[in-house]
């Protein structure tokens, strides 16, 4: 075994340039396969971190303008929804699981003794923390309670501790958000990126009053028990359907409200990227194929020049099976030393990128699916044996007579 060794690396030390050009190209297309599958996965990573922020089973509602005429109403009719909007979804679909509506004006002043800054403030319901995927660091969420008695209770991101407390504990502390007064019950955590960190929220109910909106409500979202696209289609023209009965507009309407079905786009970008992955799947290996063809074309061109060697060593008693086994080994050898060092260094340029990358909601945490480029090197190293075979049978069927009249 060790002697074969030895043969295989002598005769790639026999043509240097020529070995290393052909394994530069198999090192090359693994590189690039490696690089590609990263960067789709980083893509994709981008794309489930944005919907962390949210529930992807939601379904969220705003109400614009009318577009056509219903009934003896006209056209550029503004709509507005009511809590009792909430409470007829609710009733009308047994499907909805968490509801919350928002009612919200914009970034307000938020000041704690002397500091004081921006922030988005919100108001909602409890199931709110439930459809942003908000988890809790310290005390409580907005409960039904808060609600009912609209009392004056916030709670605050991280980005809001950090501006306005200066490393005190936030709960209990009061708050002047406006001209009102709130008292801090809880601090969460959204995955949604930096801006979900800097909301305040209240119970919709105080907003309602303070702001002399009774009733008014600028969105509803809530999640759906569905777990396809048609499912969660259904459920939001039920929705549409709905709201077009309570507030007199046409359920062909589109432009009337916007409805935006969270399910269907977080299942359409995914397939988006299964067919991003078998892009660079087929990119990738038309690369990697282009390398084989040179490790077939390097091997044939040396079993070309070792015809004098191949029928001296059957003269001597070498067997066919060895003939191909010592050819079909070259070619393995060059895909399998180039293949590892291709991965190797797509390795090391992927973790780079993931060092130097900046936070962005483009590309997140580019990484390498070790078991799929093992596999990858694996494949290939059946390839090369694959394109070292036609050499190989042909220097089998060398005849020794005529080997030992090459020039």
């Amino acid at each position: 075994m060790l002697d074969q060794l030895q043969e295989l690396l002598l005769s790639l030390q026999h043509n240097k340039l020529r070995s290393l050009l052909t394994g530069a190209s198999v090192a090359w297309g693994i590189f690039m396969l490696v690089l590609l599958l990263s960067t789709g996965r980083g893509l994709q990573n981008a794309v489930e971190y944005n919907f962390e922020g949210n529930a992807t089973n939601s379904i969220w509602v705003q109400p614009r303008k009318t577009s056509l005429a219903y009934g003896s109403h006209n056209p550029g009719r503004a709509l507005h929804f009511e809590n009792g909007d909430i409470t007829a979804l609710l009733r009308s679909l047994p499907e909805v699981e968490r509801i919350s509506g928002l009612y919200f004006r914009g970034n307000r002043y938020v000041s704690f003794r002397e500091e004081r800054s921006l922030f988005d403030v919100r108001a909602c319901h409890p199931d709110h923390r439930h459809l942003d995927n908000a988890a809790m660091l310290s005390g409580r969420f907005i409960n039904q309670r808060d609600v009912d008695e609209k009392r004056k209770v916030a709670v605050v991101g991280p980005a809001v501790v950090e501006s306005l407390f200066e490393g005190q504990s936030p709960l209990g502390q009061v708050i002047r958000v406006g001209p009102s007064l709130f008292r801090v019950i809880g601090v969460y955590e959204d995955k949604g990126g930096p801006g979900q960190l800097r909301k305040v929220y209240i119970p919709i109910t105080t907003a309602q009053l303070l702001f002399g909106d009774p009733e008014r409500v600028h969105e509803i979202m809530f999640t759906v028990d569905a777990t396809t696209v048609a499912e969660s289609q259904a459920l939001a023209e039920e929705t549409r359907s709905l709201l077009a009965r309570r507030h007199h507009f046409s359920v062909d309407d589109i432009g009337a409200i916007s409805l935006q079905n969270n399910l269907e786009r977080f299942l359409k970008i995914m397939q988006i990227f299964t067919w991003v992955r078998v892009f660079v799947w087929i990119v990738g290996c038309g690369t990697v194929l282009a390398g084989i063809v040179g490790v077939s074309n390097i091997v044939l061109i040396s079993v070309k020049e070792r015809t004098r060697e191949i029928g001296i060593r059957k003269a001597l008693g070498a067997t066919p099976l060895s003939i191909i086994k010592s050819v079909v080994g070259e070619a393995v050898l060059i895909t399998s030393i180039a293949g590892y060092a291709g991965l190797v260094a797509s390795v090391g340029a992927v973790e780079l990128v993931r060092l130097h990358l900046p936070e962005n909601e483009y590309l997140r945490n580019p990484d390498i699916d070790l078991h799929i480029a093992l596999t990858a090197v694996a494949l290939l190293s059946f390839a090369g044996m694959l394109a070292g075979l036609v050499p190989a049978l042909r220097a089998a069927r060398v005849s020794p007579v005529a080997a030992m009249r090459e020039e």
